[in-house]
């Protein structure tokens, strides 16, 4: 077994216009002082990083990688989730996730897709720069407009946006391959891999390659009512990321699973900050050390309630008491009446 590495923090609900959120520099002062030890980099901020530039240039990966070093931290791993999503969209959103791309691309769903395509490469070569062997991203949607079909939908239409999906995917993957990093899919609602399921309905598309992984997100499915924990038991070996973000669902005689339409507040299933939910994490860090999950337990802030500051601060703190520090020996090595093979085969009488 190993000790999962942490705590770390994946910086995107954190970036903005005031320091010390507004420079890759003075956010790494500030993580280090909260205890951090590592920091999980959005990939669409320039101030932050330049993707193309880390793909391209060791030089620039190297100094990149020094100046997050120089704070006694380590990249983690790099996230492409919005332009993961841009992989793969549905007409439906199209003018919604025009936001994720660049101006010039507004209104070209063509043009944006082979964007994004390029993104996850530059990842790739970027993470491979870096010395990261595992990337975050989304998978993008085509069905989710279906995902509860009514009218019914038409036979083989969800064989025919799986099989586009995994079209689309099955390059990036490989140029992944090549630089030998895990690309990570967050399971979350609004891709087409929400659940377990789907994922697996994917990973048969991609003839289960090797590099199609996952991050482990415990609050979507807490969001979906779905067991969590069993989730671990069954893929445990395609885990490769863990964002700890908790979450609750309260439902009531007015609302369940979809939230009718309301924010953030008064949904029945909300994202809180660590400790303030109903994860079961003690659990978790229990089958993922079990496992021997061997990446970062990197916190995600997304609390409907709880100041950002507050809950990053809090969050170090509960991260670093919930990772375990394995073993090196059995609890009940005092007691042993000896080894050997000989001494085995003694006790046998053979």
């Amino acid at each position: 077994m190993r000790t999962i590495k942490g705590p770390a923090i994946f910086l995107a609900q954190f970036i903005g216009s005031e320091a010390p959120f507004n420079s890759l520099d003075a956010i790494c002062k500030w993580a280090k002082d909260l205890g951090y030890k590592a920091i999980q980099i959005p990939t669409t901020d320039p101030r932050f990083i330049d993707l193309q530039k880390a793909a391209e240039s060791k030089t620039y990966a190297d100094e990149l990688k020094g100046l997050v070093n120089s704070h006694g931290l380590e990249i983690s791993e790099l996230s492409t989730h919005l332009q993961g999503q841009l992989v793969a969209v549905h007409p439906a959103y199209d003018q919604l996730f025009d936001g994720f791309a660049p101006q010039a691309l507004h209104g070209n769903p063509k043009a944006r897709q082979e964007w994004a395509v390029q993104q996850l490469k530059y990842a790739a070569r970027a993470s491979q720069n870096l010395g990261l062997n595992a990337h975050a991203t989304f998978s993008g949607a085509l069905l989710w407009p279906m995902v509860y079909a009514w009218p019914q939908r038409p036979a083989g239409l969800v064989e025919t946006g799986f099989t586009e999906l995994a079209d689309r995917w099955r390059p990036i993957l490989d140029v992944f391959d090549e630089n030998g990093v895990d690309l990570c899919y967050e399971i979350h609602p609004g891709e087409d891999l929400h659940d377990g399921i789907s994922y697996e309905m994917f990973l048969e598309k991609v003839n289960h390659h090797p590099r199609a992984c996952l991050l482990y997100d415990p609050s979507h499915f807490v969001l979906q009512c779905l067991d969590y924990l069993e989730y671990i038991d069954i893929y445990h070996e395609r885990i490769k990321m863990f964002h700890v973000k908790d979450a609750e669902f309260n439902p009531t005689g007015r609302q369940g699973v979809y939230g009718g339409y309301q924010g953030w507040v008064d949904r029945a299933g909300r994202f809180r900050s660590l400790g303030d939910g109903q994860v079961d994490f003690k659990s978790i860090f229990s089958k993922l050390t079990q496992y021997n999950f061997s990446g970062w337990a990197v916190l995600e802030w997304e609390c409907a309630l709880k100041h950002p500051e507050d809950g990053a601060r809090e969050g170090a703190q509960f991260i670093k008491d919930h990772i375990i520090r394995v073993t090196e020996r059995a609890f009940d090595d005092f007691a042993s009446p000896g080894t050997g093979q000989s001494f085995n085969k003694k006790i046998l009488g053979i």
